[in-house]
């Protein structure tokens, strides 16, 4: 349980701290955020949980296929707020976007041979 909680006091502090860039440089904290800080600590979490290629090797693989469907929402928001749309609006509409996208991609990708 202690694990846990420091996992999650560490992804927590991640999160908090590119936020708090980003208020007083949106560039930078964008920069922050874009980095794949979830995605490596989840894999180290997952490595010393589970020490095993093939499954790392498949989460790491899974990882950049759902990574692509997740990237439109990043320029359907910014449009949608200098467009006048309220941030909550734009943030439903951009996880509704990626929702979509998600869904084909679970759809699509087994069709063309990705394995998610």
């Amino acid at each position: 349980m202690l694990y846990l909680a420091l996992k999650a006091l560490i992804s927590g502090v991640l999160v908090a701290a590119a936020s708090e860039i980003a208020k007083r440089y949106p560039g930078f904290g964008g920069l922050i955020a874009s980095l794949p800080l979830v995605s490596v600590l989840g894999m180290v979490w997952l490595w010393r949980d589970k020490p095993d290629a093939a499954n790392m090797a498949a989460h790491a693989e899974g990882t950049f296929w759902f990574v692509l469907p997740s990237l439109p929402m990043f320029l359907l928001i910014p449009a949608l707020l200098r467009r006048g749309v309220p941030f909550w609006g734009a943030l439903a509409a951009g996880c509704g976007l990626t929702f979509a996208l998600y869904l084909a991609m679970v759809w699509i990708g087994p069709r063309v041979g990705v394995k998610l």
